[in-house]
């Protein structure tokens, strides 16, 4: 699999099929300033990866991707609609040479529409899914910001791979490739089908405070125990929400569970009672209770959470000028994890040689673009 040197969905999903076990090669410009430089602590996420660098907007640049994606079995690329057309490594001059490819163009806003062509981030993309505007409000009532990549990772990336993977089993059963449009906000607004789906049954508009899970009831919600910290409550069901008024002494409240006119009344019950305790002691008392009480965990927190722990996703990366640190291991079902540190490339390490090499460049051919800055 090609990733011709994607950000944002792309190399998210890059990432994914990487931890399935795919053999992804990274191709990065070998001109100019080339790919973002990522912190160290962010390398974990090109482990297994192989990196070249190619000048694509050289002519000998551009025939060395081609000879590449000619033998790829998936490219993913994540460039502004037209731009990969332009360079020359667009889905009709790939599939040309290889019928059987399957070509994931990884955008925020995809390849039609009067958004195709904007700038975006993350942010912006669950801006125009909705997701901002039915989530949390800061104190000034502004839409908070979601603290993770939503978009990029289960919008876009998530999507693509998903996309990917029926695209190679659509191939085994016909012989052929094909082409996948993949947006992010098109992820979003899958991912915000529930909201939606009333809107266009009943005319209601889902927003802060309009639902359960945006906080029109008491018994779904965040609250602030004696040390500051937070617990989340989740109990959506009458039997949870009947457990967690028992043990917090609030059992008058059971029949009133979602009664509108009380709502407020409710949760300032059940502030004025967690703010008696520090969260980890009502964890130790509610957990196993069926009430459906969690921890709001930081993120210093998350390492040394016995789940976590347990789960072992916290694996180890060696860099060769980093040394070794700990980061984030696959962590998706199925995908297995190494019992010794994963090792990446150094800054700049590439493996570009030795690729041409495999798809048959001579010595003295890869040294004459080498020589001539066109690979590196």
């Amino acid at each position: 699999m090609l990733d011709l040197g994607t950000f944002g969905p792309g190399a998210r999903a890059a990432r994914f099929l990487a931890d399935y076990g795919a053999r992804m090669i990274r191709v990065e410009p070998s001109r100019g300033p080339g790919s973002v430089q990522l912190p160290f602590y962010a390398y974990g996420a090109w482990r297994g990866f192989e990196r070249c660098r190619i000048d694509l907007k050289d002519a000998d640049g551009l025939t060395a991707v081609l000879d590449l994606a000619a033998r790829a079995d998936v490219i993913i690329e994540g460039f502004r609609p037209g731009v990969a057309d332009r360079l020359g490594v667009g889905y009709a001059a790939v599939s040309e040479r290889n019928p059987g490819v399957v070509y994931c163009a990884a955008t925020g806003y995809g390849q039609t529409g009067p958004y195709a062509g904007w700038a975006g981030h993350d942010l912006n993309y669950l801006a125009v899914g909705g997701y901002l505007h039915t989530g949390g409000r800061d104190a000034r009532g502004v839409p908070a910001l979601p603290g993770a990549t939503i978009a990029d990772s289960a919008g876009g990336g998530l999507h693509a791979a998903m996309a990917i993977m029926s695209g190679l089993l659509g191939r085994a059963a016909t012989g052929t490739g094909c082409y996948l449009d993949v947006a992010a906000t098109d992820g979003v607004l899958g991912l915000m089908s529930m909201n939606l789906d009333e809107y266009l049954a009943t005319g209601a508009i889902p927003g802060p405070g309009h639902g359960v899970l945006t906080g029109r009831y008491a018994c779904y919600g965040v609250y602030e125990c004696a040390d500051g910290r937070f617990l989340a409550v989740g109990a959506i069901e009458s039997k949870f929400f009947a457990n967690l008024c028992r043990e917090l002494g609030l059992s008058d409240w059971v029949s009133r569970q979602y009664e509108d006119g009380a709502q407020d009344e409710l949760a300032g019950a059940l502030r004025t009672v967690f703010a008696q305790r520090a969260r980890d002691e009502w964890i130790s008392l509610l957990a196993h209770l069926d009430a459906c009480v969690a921890p709001v965990l930081s993120v210093d927190e998350l390492p040394r959470d016995p789940q976590v722990e347990a789960r072992g996703v916290v694996t180890t990366t060696r860099h060769p000028n980093r040394g070794e640190f700990a980061s984030v291991g696959p962590v998706w079902a199925g995908t297995a994890r190494a019992d010794h540190p994963y090792a990446v490339a150094g800054d700049g390490e590439t493996s570009t040689s030795r690729i041409l090499s495999e798809i048959g460049y001579s010595e003295d051919r890869i040294s004459d673009l080498a020589a001539r800055g066109i690979v590196a």
